[in-house]
């Protein structure tokens, strides 16, 4: 019955003169994630996108569509002609299908973009929704809190019926240019910020800290699994394999224990620096939440920053564990982050950690560090992996 999905654009249209950009991005973004579907049509307007099915099922077409950040509603829809007798029978059709053997209350929303059309919108409420009441059972009108909203837009080409929006995944589509590296270890926390940064418009690369024999190759398994998750909402994504075990050994033989972490972190920035640098990214994002653990305390960030004059954007900065643990749930990442798989943050834990490290203090310590020599050994060492969103393999990249 339903031919045609309603894509809402939601923050997108407030961009002004953006705004074409943006909505550029979106429809190249879903051609893409919709490219398995080559029947498909897309066609966009200046508040909404329509994509045409072809007699395409529309389920598994809705569950990719959720996916894309910059939609924020989407619902199935029937197209008509211009003709009130014609939209009368299809709300009606619609209703009947949505509200199946239970008694639910309704109330009927025009919007007549196409002014040409002889019907005024208050007029086509008042028609639609008393043909719909005369011809149903166990259906009232509500108009305020209504368990169904049929909707009806007029436009140019024709008449688009639609019940209850789905909620999309929001936020602005991504922005190619807009490139941010991920500090991604294989916790809850970072994989998370990923998705949030990537939901602000932005295309992130992935950075992740390896350091064998002390971390497992399925400890890296974990790490690509989540950046496989992480690819559906943003496309194909860059995984750096930093190798780190030489750098972590200098920090634990040089470096007082309580401060290990602290230094640690911070020839962390330091190589990610190099790589936003080398791969053109514009800042650095990490899973850092204040006040969670010893190097998340005010102190700590103020200490690590001082290595980088990246932005650190840390979308996760205000919320506590349960929200980051809901979020993980809902996009399906909590399930690989908890593999019991140490990375080489946890694997090197000092037993009593400083919680307010100072700059001097760790400038001093860190004199006794090759940084430079580090930082060049690691940067150069990197592998670079592309993992894809459409298959299961990834390529190796120089």
């Amino acid at each position: 019955m339903y031919d045609h999905i309603i894509l809402r654009y939601g923050e997108i249209s407030l961009k002004g003169k953006n705004r074409k950009g943006f909505i550029t991005s979106l429809k190249k973004r879903v051609k893409q994630v919709l490219a398995d579907y080559p029947a498909i049509e897309v066609h966009q307007s200046f508040d909404r996108m329509i994509v045409k099915l072809n007699d395409e099922d529309p389920e598994p077409i809705l569950m990719k569509l959720k996916t894309i950040f910059g939609i924020h509603s989407l619902s199935v829809a029937i197209k008509t002609d211009h003709d009130i007798d014609l939209i009368k029978e299809k709300a009606l059709q619609l209703v009947k299908d949505q509200m199946g053997n239970e008694s639910m209350t309704f109330k009927v929303t025009v919007r007549r973009p196409f002014k040409q059309f002889p019907h005024r919108s208050q007029d086509m409420n008042r028609d639609i929704g008393g043909y719909v009441l005369s011809n149903t059972e166990k259906l009232t009108v509500d108009v305020h809190h209504p368990d169904m909203e049929l909707k009806v837009e007029v436009k140019q080409d024709g008449a688009y019926l639609s019940c209850n929006n789905s909620e999309g995944a929001g936020g602005l589509p991504t922005v190619q240019d807009n490139k941010v590296m991920l500090m991604l270890s294989g916790g809850i926390d970072s994989p998370v910020a990923g998705y949030l940064t990537m939901k602000r418009g932005v295309k992130v690369e992935a950075v992740h800290f390896h350091s064998p024999p002390f971390t497992s190759e399925r400890s890296r398994q974990k790490v690509e699994d989540l950046v496989k998750v992480l690819s559906r909402y943003g496309g194909d994504i860059r995984l750096h394999i930093v190798p780190f075990t030489n750098t972590q050994k200098a920090i634990q033989k040089e470096m007082p224990d309580n401060y290990s972490m602290t230094i640690m972190r911070r020839m962390m920035m330091r190589i990610t620096e190099k790589l936003a640098e080398k791969n053109n990214a514009l800042a650095i994002a990490t899973g850092e939440s204040l006040g969670q653990v010893a190097s998340q305390t005010i102190q700590s960030m103020n200490t690590i920053n001082e290595v980088t004059n990246y932005p650190v954007l840390r979308p996760l900065i205000s919320m506590d564990k349960i929200e980051i643990m809901r979020i993980s749930r809902a996009i399906d990442l909590y399930d690989i982050s908890i593999r019991p798989y140490e990375d080489c943050c946890t694997v090197f834990l000092p037993e009593a950690p400083k919680t307010k490290p100072k700059r001097e203090h760790a400038n001093k310590f860190e004199q006794y560090l090759p940084i430079e020599e580090l930082v060049e050994e690691a940067v150069n060492g990197v592998e670079t992996i592309l993992i894809k969103e459409k298959d299961d393999s990834f390529d190796e990249l120089l």
